[in-house]
Parts: structure tokens; sequence; C-alpha cells
């Protein structure tokens, strides 16, 4: 994060990066930590989104400071490759890193999240954790547990997570279609 400013009741963020934005417009969507936000702005490197109050509100960004790594994906095109499970960029709650622990070569990531979203946690299912596509090594109570392979914590902001942190956290968007259908 390279800038955050605040104008009236509105919050942009300025987000600096290298070699992500030759095809991106003013206008398109791009995944910031998982939270799906239009880019208002655009330089070569530096592109500007604009977070409304309920964004803010519904994610980590609340805490946001000048200095912090995003993780950044764009949008699928349609007839593009489908990778990882199915997620809007709709962030469904706030979850705290509760351990940080080494796995021999791995690293394991247990968040406590809240009680109406254990319900969408499936062992072997798949949660977004700041917009990252993972599998559920472990659902219990109010935690869930992720494995952590050397690739995803080298290409994510992953690796930067300690005890206490914010997380974005989305489920699988057919995890949410399912529960409405079973209403009914």
């Amino acid at each position: 994060m390279k800038k955050i400013t605040k104008k009236n009741s509105k919050v942009y963020f300025t987000i600096e990066v290298k070699n992500f934005l030759k095809q991106t417009k003013i206008g398109d969507s791009l995944a910031c930590d998982g939270v799906c936000l239009t880019v208002v702005e655009k330089t070569v490197n530096n592109f500007t989104v604009e977070l409304m109050p309920e964004t803010l509100r519904r994610t980590k960004f609340i805490d946001a400071k000048i200095g912090d790594e995003i993780n950044l994906e764009k949008s699928l095109k349609v007839g593009g490759q489908l990778d990882g499970h199915f997620v809007l960029g709709h962030v469904d709650a706030v979850g705290i890193v509760s351990k940080v622990e080494a796995d021999g070569e791995y690293t394991n990531l247990i968040i406590k999240v809240p009680t109406e979203f254990t319900k969408y946690l499936a062992f072997k299912g798949s949660a977004t954790i700041n917009g990252v596509s993972l599998t559920i090594a472990e659902a219990k109570k109010n935690n869930l547990k992720v494995c952590l392979i050397s690739h995803t914590l080298e290409l994510t902001n992953l690796k930067e997570l300690k005890k206490g942190d914010k997380v974005n956290l989305e489920v699988d968007v057919i995890a949410r279609y399912l529960e409405k259908l079973l209403q009914k």
C-alpha cells in the first residue's frame, strides 16, 4: 500500500505494483486481498481504488496502513482457465490469526472465525484467505486450519501473518447458494 487518501466519506487506496497493470483499464475490477475493487485511477506502476464504508466495515481494510502488502489478482475473463475454487471477491467475514506454526517444510495457519461462518467450512473444502484459494485441512469449533506450501508463502502476504492479525475470509460461492436453496 503506497497511499491512503480520505476525502469526505470516501477512502482511496493507491497500490504500487510492477509488471501487473499493462492491460488493466480504469473501471476494471481487481481482487485486493480477496476484495473485489474497481480501478479509478492508473499509472504505469500504481493504481487507485475507492472503498465505500460498507467495504471498510466488512473487511480487514478498516485497519489498513501504508506499507501493507496486498495480494492482487485480475478478474477471470470469459473463456479463461478456472483454477482454484469459485470466489467472487465478496468477503464473508474477517478472521483473526490464532496460530502460525512450522510443520517441517510447510506452515500451518490456524484462524479463529466468526461462529456464523463455521457452517460453511468442511474438511477438504475450500476457503479464501486474503484472496488466496486454499484447501481446509481442519475445521473445528471456531477454527479453520490450512497448510501452506512454500510457493504460496513466497508469492503471497500470508508469509507475513502473525498471531492477532486480521484476514479477509470468503467461502466457496456454491456453499452460499446451497444454503439458500436448502432454506426454501
